[in-house]
């Protein structure tokens, strides 16, 4: 099951606690680098998936421009994935940005992150330039959809 709700959810802020220390094992830095990019608060478009009453898996999307939306803090525990439950909330994500009438989404993931590209570009999304600046790190990819 995929809920719909917001930042203020406890199991999306546990989801994104274990996203945090998943990233910083990744790419061997610290929480507090990255704080100003994850930062996500009063946020109403978020989703949460469950399994069994478990909370397994979040992401959300935030405003980028009039017309389009940012995929953020999309994250899958280990003991769930492989089961189709990011592409289930990607899509979920989709339809409710289109719903609200964007028509083009946009999001950032690490090179040291390949089943997240693999994911993103499975769902049509297509490499752009990076966006937010962060691009003398050499670590992020940026994609783009049309929804």
């Amino acid at each position: 099951m995929i809920l719909r709700t917001n930042s203020e959810n406890p199991d999306f802020s546990k989801l994104t606690e274990k996203l945090d220390i998943e990233l910083c094992r990744i790419y061997n830095t610290n929480p507090e680098d990255y704080e100003d990019f994850n930062r996500i608060t009063d946020l109403h478009t978020v989703v949460v998936a469950y399994e069994n009453g478990e909370a397994v898996a979040c992401g959300c999307f935030k405003i980028f421009d009039e017309k389009t939306i940012e995929i953020k803090r999309m994250f899958v525990d280990d003991n769930h994935r492989g089961k189709g439950i990011a592409s289930a909330m990607l899509a979920e994500l989709e339809t409710w940005a289109r719903e609200l009438g964007y028509t083009k989404s946009v999001l950032e993931t690490g090179k040291g992150q390949p089943n997240a590209i693999r994911l993103y570009q499975k769902q049509g999304y297509h490499i752009i330039e990076n966006y937010n600046g962060s691009d003398n790190l050499e670590i992020s990819v940026c994609f783009a959809k049309t929804l």
